[in-house]
């Protein structure tokens, strides 16, 4: 498949949408935030308070991964599909409160197991119809503006049911956090109906084009014939694979005596044009200097004879440093990938479905690192694992800087 330049002046466009449908996906941004938040997080606390053990708690985590893992690529394919996607996000709401209120009730092996099945699966719906709606709302011309402001409002929704859930943990009990989710589902179903359907372009929210040939749905197997998406996906795969096991290895390796920290403040991305080499870059580059960096900690265990410090201006504490790289790469990684995808399906009519297998397999990486990189940490050492991170995530840098072509302003010319 050829790709061409195209003016911006031919980016698809439609008539502004209302205040209120833009409203209504604001909203719809914070609360399903709020929904989603209160059930990972706190369901090993809670499972623990009635006795559960490590290995079954464990397990419950896991199978609700698996569960989303499994279900991206086809939740892709189904918003691609379906025209009612209001529709869609109700019903995983609903689900999602069903699950909450499951484990809620009956916290024991069975219904807590299905209760995870049904909300891995479900949730996966949301990311991809949030971003068909918003471009079906919008417009590819104002997309970019529009992810940004979705991601603003889910990361403060975030931030509030993180803090309401912690505060009715301790100060009620665990239990009450589940019927905190089941009860927010109500108004984030409600907030849909701010959301008017007769403004959600169809064609456009699946990546298709606006007029003229219209763009069918796809197979997941047409994916691979793109190069420049396959190069992306790797350097997402990778991207993820270095970022997952890095945050953990280094509590593992302070928790076990290593406790004494220099690292230095996170990076401000560049402001070079478009987006990949803006925040790309930067996002990836972050993750080899992390990796050093926490080799660093490791070496603190062997300080100089002359008792002084390795690195006399890094004093800071771990929140300060290294974290914060992983997880603003991980948070641009995110807008900017939807971003890219738009870009690399248009005309094609498989926006969502290509959405929902690169979050497959960004899970499969991320589940993959703690592995790996685990066994590579109990047969070879810390530092030996973090280098190992640090060279995937310098591979993916240079397959994106020397491979990957900007896919800002372009087209697919035969779908």
């Amino acid at each position: 498949m050829k790709r061409t330049p195209e003016p911006n002046a031919s980016i698809e466009s439609k008539a502004p949408p209302s205040q209120q449908t833009l409203r209504g996906l604001d909203w719809l941004n914070f609360l399903l935030a709020d929904v989603q938040t209160g059930v990972g997080p706190f369901l090993a606390i809670y499972l623990a308070g009635y006795k559960w053990n490590e290995e079954s708690v464990g397990l419950a985590l896991t199978v609700g991964g698996i569960a989303g893992i499994l279900t991206q690529t086809p939740a892709g394919g189904l918003v691609d599909y379906l025209r009612a996607k209001r529709a869609l996000v109700g019903i995983g709401v609903t689900a999602l409160a069903a699950g909450a209120l499951l484990i809620a009730l009956f916290p024991s092996f069975w219904p807590v197991m299905g209760a995870q099945v049904l909300i891995g699966g479900t949730s996966s719906v949301f990311g991809p119809a949030i971003c068909a709606m918003s471009l079906g709302i919008v417009g590819r011309a104002a997309f970019d503006t529009r992810q940004g402001r979705n991601q603003t409002f889910n990361s403060a929704g975030n931030v509030i049911a993180a803090v309401s859930m912690g505060l009715l943990g301790y100060y009620v009990s665990n239990r009450s956090i589940f019927f905190f989710v089941a009860a927010f589902a109500l108004p984030t179903i409600l907030v849909l109906d701010l959301i008017r359907p007769a403004e959600i372009d169809y064609e456009l929210a699946r990546g298709a084009r606006d007029g003229g040939k219209r763009g069918k749905a796809e197979s997941v197997w047409q994916l691979f014939r793109d190069r420049t998406l396959v190069l992306f996906l790797v350097c997402a795969v990778m991207f993820h694979f270095a970022n997952a096991a890095m945050l953990p290895l280094l509590g593992e390796m302070l928790a076990k005596g290593r406790d004494e920290a220099r690292c230095s403040s996170c990076r401000h991305a560049s402001s070079q044009p478009r987006w990949w080499s803006r925040c790309l870059r930067p996002g990836r580059a972050g993750k080899p200097e992390s990796g050093t960096k926490a080799i660093d900690v490791d070496r603190l265990r062997h300080p100089p004879a002359s008792g002084r410090s390795l690195y006399p201006h890094r004093q800071h504490g771990i929140a300060g440093g290294d974290p914060g790289d992983g997880r603003i790469a991980a948070a641009i990684f995110g807008v900017v990938s939807v971003l890219v995808i738009a870009d690399l399906t248009r005309g094609t009519g498989r926006f969502n479905l290509t959405l929902g297998a690169i979050n497959t397999a960004v899970g499969i990486g991320a589940a993959l690192s703690q592995v790996i990189a685990g066994a590579i940490v109990h047969h070879a050492g810390f530092r030996a694992g973090f280098l190992f991170l640090a060279g995937v995530a310098l591979a993916a840098f240079a397959i994106l800087y020397l491979l990957m072509p900007e896919t800002h302003n372009t087209r697919l010319d035969s779908a």
